[in-house]
């Protein structure tokens, strides 16, 4: 799409969209803190023209908080979206949504994806998609606001507040909130709703920092640092999956042919994955399925996405690209299954940064907030 280019809008007649009794068939229980959230989501989408801010730790069931407000908006014929500004995230949401939701037409709206029309009655897209609808939606739902491209491009929450009806409820939902919505929660200009605890209980992991004085010249070769195989020798639950976060696309396919030279996992068993790769979408599920052993990842992977059972690794963790949120992010795709909550996250750097520093006393602090409840 160019500048230049003319945008039209529906100014016809508006589209009466299907009133359900029970939409959603979801049959899963919410912790007490949950029910709050979701209580708190309900109440501004039914009360419409109104903003509200669902701030809660990785892993804390974000998804599964939504499904009532959007079952009651549903309900009263109402249309919504859930935005978010990562297509692997849609792929995800989609199948969890239709099962949940079985009768209501869902489309997963994302580049390349092989619906288009955008003509459901609940639509979950990537941001960008928000760019094709102008007042369409009666609830909106912007997942990870303090994601990129979101935060850094002043055209996508410009296309979501068009997108919006003008008496739309909004609801923002993320786990690593930028300063300047937490300085509009401080000053009551931005209702929230804080949920400190994942769903299972336990406590986001804590990641390690581990001093490594070889790291730039191992990864100029594109081999992984001798401190780091030292630690995968040693791993506490060596049965885990590992998922290991690397900052540039280059680093993380030539590690692949590292690794399976040092013998540490099999050929069939390794891969890496990037945003311009076209397979990633089936790696992702390979490595979901524990067909894959051993992920190596760019930022593309640091959120929304869940692993019931892996142990994380970023390598040069002190690299521009990992700032707080990512780190923060990156760390609780770590425990979040109740049957294996405590993951091992291991931050490989040369050199502490302000980012690490911060990443790790934001965890802290939400774990302490979370023990006080």
């Amino acid at each position: 799409m160019m500048q230049c280019e003319p945008l039209y809008y529906w100014i016809g007649s508006k589209p009466i969209w299907l009133q359900q009794d029970n939409p959603c068939e979801w049959q899963g229980e919410l912790t007490h803190y949950q029910q709050h959230a979701s209580d708190e989501i309900t109440n501004t989408m039914m009360k419409g023209n109104s903003e509200l801010l669902v701030w809660a730790v990785c892993g804390a069931g974000k998804t599964e908080m939504l499904f009532h407000g959007i079952s009651e908006s549903l309900k009263h014929s109402k249309r919504v979206c859930l935005a978010t500004p990562r297509a692997d995230v849609v792929r995800e949401l989609r199948p969890r949504f239709q099962k949940a939701f079985p009768e209501t037409e869902i489309e997963a709206l994302y580049g390349g994806s092989e619906q288009k029309q955008g003509k459901g009655q609940l639509i979950i897209a990537t941001t960008h998609q928000l760019l094709r609808f102008a007042h369409a939606f009666d609830v909106m739902v912007i997942d990870e606001i303090d994601a990129f491209p979101f935060h850094a491009d002043a055209s996508l929450p410009f296309a979501a507040g068009r997108a919006a009806k003008p008496d739309a409820s909004t609801i923002y939902l993320t786990a690593t909130p930028r300063k300047k919505h937490r300085k509009q929660v401080q000053s009551k200009k931005l209702s929230a709703v804080f949920v400190p605890v994942r769903f299972h209980g336990h406590p986001l992991p804590l990641p390690i920092l581990h001093m490594c004085f070889s790291l730039k010249k191992s990864l100029s070769q594109f081999q992984a640092p001798p401190a780091f195989l030292k630690w995968y020798n040693s791993r506490v639950n060596p049965n885990r999956q590992l998922l290991i976060f690397v900052p540039m696309i280059e680093l993380a396919e030539k590690l692949v042919g590292h690794l399976v030279d040092q013998q540490l996992v099999a050929k069939e068993k390794i891969t890496s994955v990037h945003a311009s790769d076209s397979d990633r979408e089936e790696k992702v599920i390979k490595f979901r399925e524990n067909k894959l052993t051993l992920l190596i990842t760019t930022t593309i992977l640091e959120r929304g996405v869940t692993f019931p059972s892996v142990d994380v690794v970023v390598l040069d963790a002190g690299h521009d690209v990992f700032d707080e949120a990512a780190l923060v992010q990156i760390a609780g795709r770590a425990g979040r299954s109740p049957n294996d909550p405590t993951g091992e996250v291991i931050f490989f750097h040369d050199g502490k940064t302000d980012a690490m520093v911060e990443a790790i006393a934001s965890i802290k602090q939400m774990n302490k907030r979370g023990r006080k409840l």
